[in-house]
């Protein structure tokens, strides 16, 4: 199944994210607003949130200010 626009858009943002593996509250408040842009989060998205949020809390990415 193809990934949807704003799913891809929001899979390169967690991508910076895993690659440098820190995360800004700039970054993540694109993440978020990324995915709800269009009022409603398909299951890729919602999947790709689901990953980040495993990962911050795991620490193997870093939430910094």
């Amino acid at each position: 199944m193809k990934l949807s626009e704003s799913a891809e858009k929001l899979r390169k943002l967690i991508d910076k994210a895993i690659e440098d593996h820190k995360l800004t509250r700039h970054e993540y408040d694109m993440i978020i607003n990324e995915a709800s842009k269009d009022s409603h989060i398909d299951k890729h998205e919602q999947a790709l949130l689901n990953q980040l949020q495993e990962m911050i809390e795991d620490k193997s990415i870093k939430l910094v200010p």
